[in-house]
């Protein structure tokens, strides 16, 4: 079963962090939310409860994929966390699949994750930010072992994208089918 870290902050993008959780949740992997609080408050207000405590990650656990979902807020304090800095760096050392939505992509720019020329989109508003890579208004972009979507409205793409990075198509079609995303 893969094992996939879903970190999210006060002020996280809810809509993406839940599509996220649930889509991976369908795919048969294991999901750890990883919160920066006993209880984190989103940015539309709705509370979450994490599985663990983002600094109480142990330096020997190991995880097939880390996803970050964006929300400008959780984003900023994101940056703020040296101990997710350190987990994204283990874990792209080890050529771990990493995903960013929306204003996450500022976290692989920040904490030096993304190489030069690297494939990358995200939402409008850090297109600036990420102007020295590769930057694409495509939904979802791919480069080796990121993937880059724009935003809410493209969660459940960005999520179908990764299911096929992590398990294969089948599953990917499978549960597209199961939500009804195409018709």
């Amino acid at each position: 079963m893969k094992k996939i870290l879903v970190p999210i902050a006060n002020g996280t993008e809810e809509m993406e962090a839940v599509i996220i959780i649930d889509m991976l949740r369908r795919a048969s992997m294991e999901v750890t939310i990883a919160g920066d609080g006993n209880v984190v408050v989103c940015s539309r207000g709705v509370r979450m409860v994490p599985d663990i405590i983002i600094e109480d990650i142990t330096e020997d656990e190991r995880f097939d994929a880390i996803i970050i979902p964006g929300g400008s807020q959780g984003v900023g304090n994101f940056l703020n966390n040296h101990a997710l800095e350190q987990i994204l760096l283990r874990h792209m050392a080890k050529k771990g699949l990493i995903g960013a939505i929306c204003a996450a992509p500022m976290v692989l720019h920040e904490f030096g994750l993304l190489h030069q020329g690297a494939v990358v989109t995200s939402h409008p508003s850090i297109a600036d930010v990420l102007a020295p890579y590769t930057y694409t208004l495509e939904r979802v972009a791919i480069d080796g072992n990121i993937v880059t979507s724009r935003g809410a409205g493209t969660a459940f793409e960005f999520c179908l994208a990764l299911i096929r990075k992590l398990a294969d198509e089948a599953t990917a079609t499978r549960i597209a089918t199961d939500i009804v995303m195409y018709e």
